[in-house]
């Protein structure tokens, strides 16, 4: 499946980081994880929309400053 990932900015602005194809075992964690590491960096997972017309689904993510 498609996945896009998108970072919500300080000032409410979405930032693309970056779409790939994850398996739907990657998918399926997702119920039980909070957290992706993209990049080395760090991001807790806001929420997801399941885009039927685009065929993705698309996650909303905000970094964690360590």
């Amino acid at each position: 499946m498609k996945v896009v990932l998108m970072e919500k900015s300080p000032s409410g602005g979405l930032i693309h980081i970056e779409e790939r194809e994850w398996t739907m075992n990657m998918v399926a964690a997702l119920e039980h994880v909070n957290y992706l590491v993209v990049g080395n960096r760090e991001y807790e997972t806001v929420e997801g929309r399941l885009n039927v017309d685009l065929g993705r689904l698309e996650l909303l993510l905000v970094p964690i400053h360590t």
